[in-house]
């Protein structure tokens, strides 16, 4: 058995038992109707009589085990880092006997997290860089125009369009449309297709004699198609002017020159890789001084943590209104399979999260109460809820504070490398 893992057995006898067993003797008996006697009336030695008084042995239980576990930590003097394993080992209309597998953190042996020989990197933006950011500002900012009807379609263009497929002569299932819009380069449709609608004009019908790829569906898999399409209209996009009044719509109100808009981009580009180099920095940090320090970690805190993560995904998926089934089945998944996959992410998790807290340990981190009240007032000004509400949610002050402890012991491994 691992250093970090204690079996705690724990006894609840005489009265602390007889209560739990009161405990439950009321709770079934609510819902218990006994002849002679109305529905939740039926003093507690008929109850016995009639269903024997290991009928209320699993209740009682449920309501016995928090204060056995209560118990086995206040004789143990441990902090337990998941939910313990329970076993039942005896019980009886006298006494009941918990057996609690409790797991603590295990032992780290921090080795150096101090000049790790890693370079930071200084992030720099290159001309084609800034080129590219400020197409893409102003394809953000452009107008949606129609084109006119001598006007083509050309790439990048929206055709309004209607379609129809046939394969061996006969309508393709799905393969049919009204008023689509077609971004032209979106490989929206198999290969052919939209290459096939360019230089089109509004109004124009055409034919397209087209392939399945070989990789396609089954059924359709290499198989010839021929389309009909008609283009209704086309919309293009029709991007700004670099000037003064696009400057403004992008938010730079006193900016005049195409010199000091350029600079600008070039400074928020470089603002964004630098906080990509940082993290991608801190990252090596942890992993290398991860890698010097020595910790076994048990297999069910393991588990626990890729738990959590499973749990973080059903959330996110709630709030796309999606479930953890509806997941697995679009990603051919299964939950065996995802815990796999998460296993080395749990484990680097679990080993940073023990290294930052060693560093905490070992610098001798802490705050005054006054510091993390402080701390307190900005976080729940900056999520807009009270102080109040804010500690609700963490569950204490002395969360904030953990979290305070760890944020400090990031910036000692990042300024000491």
């Amino acid at each position: 058995m691992a250093k970090n893992v204690k079996e705690i057995e724990i006894k609840l006898e005489g009265k602390e038992w007889e209560t739990c067993l009161d405990k439950a003797f009321k709770k079934k008996n609510k819902d218990t109707k006994i002849d002679g006697f109305r529905k939740g009336q039926a003093p507690k030695d008929m109850f016995i009589k009639k269903f024997g008084i290991e009928s209320l042995y699993m209740e009682a239980v449920d309501f016995a085990i928090d204060a056995a576990y209560k118990k086995a930590l206040d004789d143990a003097k441990v902090i337990p880092v998941i939910e313990p394993k329970l076993d039942v080992k005896n019980i009886d209309e006298k006494s009941v006997t918990f057996m609690f597998t409790i797991i603590t953190k295990p032992e780290v042996k921090l080795g150096e997290y101090k000049k790790l020989g890693i370079k930071k990197e200084k992030a720099k933006a290159t001309k084609a860089e800034i080129d590219a950011e400020v197409e893409a500002l102003r394809t953000q900012c452009a107008e949606i125009v129609v084109k006119g009807e001598k006007e083509k379609v050309a790439e990048k263009d929206t055709a309004v369009i209607d379609f129809e497929g046939f394969v061996d002569g006969k309508p393709l299932e799905g393969g049919k449309g009204e008023n689509f819009p077609l971004e032209i380069g979106s490989h929206s449709f198999i290969p052919g297709f939209e290459e096939g609608l360019v230089g089109m004009k509004s109004g124009e019908t055409k034919e397209l004699n087209l392939e399945f790829p070989k990789d396609y569906v089954k059924d359709l898999a290499g198989k010839k198609v021929k389309f009909n399409v008609t283009v209704h209209e086309i919309k293009t996009r029709k991007l700004p002017e670099l000037g003064e009044e696009f400057y403004k719509d992008l938010g730079y109100e006193d900016m005049k020159t195409e010199e000091e808009f350029r600079k600008e981009v070039e400074n928020v580009l470089v603002e964004r890789k630098q906080r990509e180099l940082d993290d991608k920095f801190l990252d090596e940090c942890l992993e290398k001084a991860a890698n010097n320090m020595k910790v076994d970690i048990n297999d069910e805190i393991i588990d626990d943590e890729i738990h959590r993560m499973i749990h973080e995904v059903e959330h996110k998926l709630q709030m796309q209104g999606l479930t953890i089934d509806q997941y697995y089945e679009f990603t051919g998944l299964t939950h065996e399979k995802m815990h796999e996959q998460m296993h080395d992410e749990a484990v680097k998790r679990i080993k940073y999260r023990y290294l930052i807290e060693s560093v905490a340990d070992a610098e001798k981190i802490d705050f005054t109460q006054k510091e993390v009240d402080a701390k307190a007032d900005e976080m729940a000004k900056n999520y807009g809820v009270t102080k109040e509400e804010l500690l609700k949610a963490y569950g204490s002050d002395e969360v904030v504070k953990y979290d305070m402890k760890m944020h400090k012991a990031l910036e000692i491994i990042k300024e000491n490398n």
